[in-house]
């Protein structure tokens, strides 16, 4: 097992040099950025630890660790640094997600002694645009989700979260506490976004890291009995024109290479493919 002095938790003072890496490719960092930004590398509002693999006395590689493992412009030896650190941590992360090849290498140095894994999503097409659908009308009807109607879009998260990862939020160790809050975030800033009929969400996404380079939709659900009649592809031409005029100028998000449907919808929207990422999902 390699020694690890190359890698340190970075403090406030290295933000500059953080940003720098992690500005090198913003579509793919945009979660780890959007993290470093909100928290100024403050250890009580990063949400977990961000190590720094340093060679030559300069900041070359990151790895945010919190309730994910992300693995940023990290070579071979980077990779292998930052497992042995993660190795004599513990995991304490639900889930590893960053470039595919680096993310890949990471699993494979942490597989023997935290797997198996509970699933496996080695090809997550990277998309972004940065332009207004071309010949699709925006949903009229998809707007902000107003803060008093928490109640509403709550039960629509749930069921995406559940859909999407396997599992329910609601099944964590806290019941599903943590996973209200961070919707209710959401909410509370302007960034959900769902169509709403009779009191029931039949649409939903959520505009959910935010940069001044780029924002990253998640949370994209369409209830299961209004599929294939287009919701998806005009509510998001509505929180697409939003994001653009008032977020960022990329608008990105990541999507599993199984899921056909979404895929034609995104391709319609304008989405170009701008890398591939990996999950591996405890």
């Amino acid at each position: 097992m390699l020694t690890t002095p190359a890698v340190r938790v970075l403090r406030p003072s290295a933000l500059g040099d953080a940003l720098a890496v992690l500005n090198e490719d913003p579509v793919a960092n945009a979660f780890v950025t959007a993290r470093v930004l909100e928290s100024g590398l403050e250890h009580p509002y990063l949400g977990g630890d961000m190590w720094g693999y340093y060679r030559g006395g300069r900041l070359a590689s990151l790895c945010y660790a919190g309730a994910n493992l992300v693995p940023v412009r990290a070579d071979a030896a980077a990779v292998d640094a930052f497992a042995e650190r993660a190795l004599r941590q513990g995991r304490r992360c639900s889930s590893l997600v960053g470039p595919a090849g680096p993310t890949a290498r990471l699993w494979t140095r942490l597989e023997p002694h935290w797997g198996p894994a509970r699933e496996l999503r080695p090809r997550q097409p990277l998309l972004a645009t940065r332009a207004t659908p071309a010949g699709i009308a925006p949903d009229p009807l998809v707007r902000r989700v107003r803060k008093d109607e928490m109640d509403l879009v709550f039960p629509a998260a749930v069921a995406m979260f559940t859909e999407e990862v396997g599992i329910s939020p609601l099944s964590a160790e806290d019941g599903g506490l943590a996973y209200q809050s961070r919707v209710a975030e959401t909410v509370g800033t302007g960034r959900c976004f769902a169509r709403i009929e009779d009191g029931r969400v039949v649409f939903k996404a959520e505009i959910g890291a935010v940069t001044p380079e780029v924002c990253q939709l998640q949370g994209v659900w369409t209830a299961p009995d209004r599929r294939g009649r287009g919701l998806a592809t005009a509510g998001l031409a509505t929180v697409i024109a939003h994001a653009l005029a008032e977020t960022s100028p990329v608008v990105s998000l990541y999507v599993n290479d199984f899921n056909a449907p979404a895929l034609a919808v995104y391709r319609r929207l304008g989405f170009t493919r701008s890398g591939t990422l990996m999950s591996v999902l405890f």
